[in-house]
């Protein structure tokens, strides 16, 4: 498994320098060396570690999420906070009930898996659009409206909304579970707000207890990434949004004791040079290209007509805002890539037997392939035309 650390780290390191080279962003070069040394081409990454692979990337991921919380000012929360909740739901809505509605027609699938695919298809990827609004938010691109603020909040409870939907729907087709959609509904506010409120609880004893305690900032951030980490573990047990709640840490973090936040802060970022290969190169190596070549034309269609959907939706919900023109059309452009939750759950209908799994699964992994570079690139190129310099 050391062997196969080694290479993800030496040639995601590489591959990052020579996106840059050629203006592309880093994430880019780290996600087509995953590609190349992942099981499905040169298969040179040891089973050990892609058995360990979910809970590295969610590592990745609670670190760059608990950095974005340490980054959020109180009233950066209060300018964004109806927008944010109205982005992060009514686009993936949109989203997954048009793909849900074509996989119908078009693939001739049950209600149930249609319903799958769409809200497998319909969740925006945090391990791309977390990492990109921090880029822009320490080059100031977008602070005076805080554009950044706003997709990293929503970006959280996008994934709520669809790994809640894509449960109703995975219940709806077994058998062996019952499922009620109003329930399913009602699990969507009790899942944010018991992350909010929960995660709140934890960033309040954190405060308490460093207060107690007379260590150096290190000592104290090897504790809270301690807890925060079976925070996250706990809270998907018990269905709580626990990677909006690393969020919330954070941000109270900076609020109660903000010289240490920011020393927590400087280190998080060391911290994820080093994870950052890892999550990149990790999501590449799950991604099969002869599986996501079987899909054809028409799932490439589908998830073309399904970004199509989630812009309109997006345009939506910034209605009525203070954001111009050219900061809604970065909003839609920010919310395109997928990844993370893709490569999470893409698999699942196909591992519990559902007739057209295999073909959920090609169309999943194609999202991936098509999205998360063309949207991070999307991202880099358009941030310093859309977007004012704070």
């Amino acid at each position: 498994m050391l062997t196969g650390l080694g290479l993800l780290l030496l040639l995601g390191y590489i591959g990052g320098k020579m996106a840059s080279k050629v203006k592309l962003p880093p994430l880019i070069g780290m996600l087509f060396v995953g590609v190349l040394i992942g099981p499905y081409m040169l298969n040179w990454l040891d089973s050990d570690l892609l058995l360990v692979s979910q809970d590295i990337r969610t590592f990745a991921l609670i670190i760059i999420l608990l950095r974005a919380g340490l980054g959020i000012k109180k009233e950066q929360i209060k300018e964004v906070g109806m927008i944010a909740l109205k982005i992060s739901s009514i686009p993936c809505l949109i989203e997954g009930f048009t793909v849900t509605g074509l996989a119908y027609y078009l693939l001739d699938f049950s209600f149930a898996e249609a319903g799958m695919l769409g809200f497998i298809i319909a969740a925006v990827s945090p391990a791309v659009v977390v990492p990109s609004m921090l880029d822009l938010k320490e080059k100031r691109l977008g602070e005076e409206k805080q554009v950044p603020t706003l997709l990293l909040a929503g970006t959280s409870i996008d994934d709520v909304f669809a790994i809640t939907l894509f449960t109703f729907f995975l219940g709806l087709g077994t058998e062996a579970m019952e499922s009620s959609l109003l329930l399913d509904i009602a699990r969507i506010p009790l899942s944010i707000i018991g992350g909010v409120v929960i995660g709140g609880m934890l960033a309040l004893f954190a405060v308490y207890i460093f207060k107690l305690i007379h260590k150096k900032y290190i000592e104290k951030l090897v504790l809270l990434l301690g807890a925060t980490i079976l925070f996250v573990e706990w809270g998907d047990a018990l269905g709580i949004a626990s990677l909006l709640g690393v969020m919330i840490i954070g941000f109270l973090l900076l609020e109660k004791i903000p010289a240490q936040s920011k020393e927590f802060s400087f280190a998080l970022g060391g911290l994820w040079v080093f994870l950052q290969i890892l999550l990149f190169a990790l999501v590449g190596a799950e991604v099969n290209i002869a599986v996501a070549l079987d899909s054809g034309f028409i799932g490439l269609g589908i998830i073309f007509i399904g970004l199509l959907a989630r812009s309109i939706g997006v345009w939506i919900a910034t209605m009525n805002s203070e954001l111009n023109t050219k900061e809604r059309l970065f909003c839609m452009i920010a919310y395109t890539p997928k990844a993370t939750v893709q490569a999470a759950i893409g698999a699942v209908p196909l591992a519990l037997g559902f007739e057209q799994g295999a073909t959920i699964l090609a169309i999943a992994v194609l999202s991936i392939i098509v999205t998360a570079p063309l949207g991070a690139l999307a991202i880099y190129a358009s941030a310093p035309k859309l977007l004012k310099q704070g």
